[in-house]
């Protein structure tokens, strides 16, 4: 349970700063750094940050920030799958 709060927490906070990453862009003010966007979505906030990627059309004309995006969804998704599979044999 307190792993599904904190994704969700994550995600919120990934959601937000990425949404007013892309308003500041249009305003041509202060940006968030990618590094930090992708240091959230290493946290977790990769499952927010990839959809809004598409939906709002930030970044998505930017390779280099759609590859490290895709590689750390996968690596997400690759992990949650080895996990599932060692923790249920456990039990």
């Amino acid at each position: 349970m307190v792993i599904y709060l904190y994704l969700l927490g994550i995600n919120v906070i990934s959601s937000i700063l990425f949404i007013c990453d892309k308003k500041n862009a249009e305003k041509q003010r202060h940006r968030v750094k990618e590094s930090h966007l992708h240091m959230l979505e290493i946290l977790g906030g990769i499952f927010s940050i990839f959809p809004l990627i598409f939906l709002i059309k930030h970044k998505n004309k930017k390779p280099s920030y759609y590859i490290i995006s895709l590689l750390i969804i996968t690596s997400w998704i690759i992990g949650s799958i080895y996990l599932y599979n060692n923790l249920y044999v456990i039990y």
